[in-house]
């Protein structure tokens, strides 16, 4: 979930207008996945909103085979700030967060059991699922406040399912420290070491978006898989241009240091154009190199290029006509995220 309002919405692409036979090739041949997204304005984050059909139907439509849907557990407590952040507006009580993400893992049951959509827990899960055109999500949470020390709730969102986990988000917790918020732990706390501790031996994906620098660095000591930046672009990104959103982007130390681990760094959708988006994608891998690149919309509410999948074959498109090969294409569209999830579900 983003930091601040994107700008102005990017005009999508009409409904009617054909993707070219090589993108739609290509997601044919190749597993697509969005490592990180709340699929839109009645998606995961909504509080009114009922699973339904739809999201099956956006993701048939575009073309897209798997999406990393995340619960936000600190949702209901964040506001705005007079600098337009998002933050949390005040300190929840006790078991509050952690009741409102048992409440989105029974939204996401509801998806699965009604609305034609398969929860992936292996490799194995996702290859099957491709191969038989049915939409597939991994659950991901966004920030793991609701833990309160307790590793116990960790193991429990594993049983339900969930198979990335975000450390942080805008919420102070006891893990570690967050890019837009004030420095406690000074990066990663030890209860924060003992959370990838424990999800690297359950096999869960670490997710270190919106994570200080030091948090990173710290947790990088710690995992013995590869880790998840799931949504974020390069600092002083040209192609995405001025942004509120600066404090949320990462140096490329920041980006290397993840990359030398075998890790991936997913790029949102907050770009003007698809070709921006694409020059987005490029600005990072031009640091990291391409087996380090993932697609992370985040796609919400909140105006960016994508408010649904529809468009997907689009993008593709445009990473072929600008400058992507068909097989560093299908790195970033979702193998390299597939190799981190095979790293750390076995």
């Amino acid at each position: 979930m983003l930091a601040g309002c994107a700008g102005t919405r990017a005009e999508a692409p009409a409904a009617s207008e054909a993707p070219l036979a090589d993108a739609t090739a290509l997601l044919r041949d190749n597993i697509s996945i969005d490592v990180h997204t709340h699929a839109g304005a009645n998606g995961i984050t909504s509080r009114t909103a009922r699973p339904s059909d739809d999201l099956a139907r956006q993701m048939r439509a575009g073309r897209i085979a798997v999406l990393c849907l995340a619960d936000v557990p600190d949702g209901p407590i964040l506001g705005r700030n007079a600098r337009n952040v998002l933050v949390a507006l005040r300190t929840p009580e006790p078991g509050f967060l952690y009741g409102y993400h048992l409440d989105r893992l029974a939204w996401v049951d509801e998806l699965v059991a009604k609305h034609g959509i398969r929860r992936a827990l292996t490799v194995a899960d996702l290859k099957a699922a491709h191969a038989a055109g049915q939409p597939a999500i991994i659950v991901d949470i966004e920030g793991l406040d609701f833990l309160e020390k307790k590793l116990e709730r960790l193991e429990e969102s594993y049983r339900r399912g969930v198979r990335t986990m975000q450390l942080v988000h805008y919420t102070p917790n006891d893990i570690g420290d967050f890019q837009t918020g004030p420095v406690v732990h000074h990066g990663l706390s030890p209860f924060g070491a003992d959370v990838i501790r424990a999800c690297d031996r359950l096999g869960v994906v670490v997710d270190v978006a919106h994570a200080t620098a030091d948090t990173v660095t710290q947790a990088l000591r710690v995992s013995t898989t590869p880790l998840l930046l799931s949504h974020t672009a390069l600092r002083g990104s040209r192609a995405q241009g001025p942004t509120p959103l600066t404090e949320r982007q990462i140096t490329p130390d920041h980006a290397r240091a993840l990359a030398e681990a075998g890790g991936s760094i997913g790029i949102w959708h907050f770009f003007p154009s698809l070709e921006r988006y694409v020059d987005g994608l490029k600005e990072m891998a031009d640091v990291v190199g391409v087996d380090h690149v993932s697609i992370g919309t985040d796609t919400a509410s909140t105006p960016g290029l994508f408010s649904e999948y529809d468009h997907f074959p689009r993008l593709v498109d445009a990473m072929l006509r600008g400058g992507f090969t068909p097989a560093d294409a299908a790195k970033v569209v979702g193998g390299n995220y597939l190799r981190i999830f095979a790293a750390a579900t076995g």
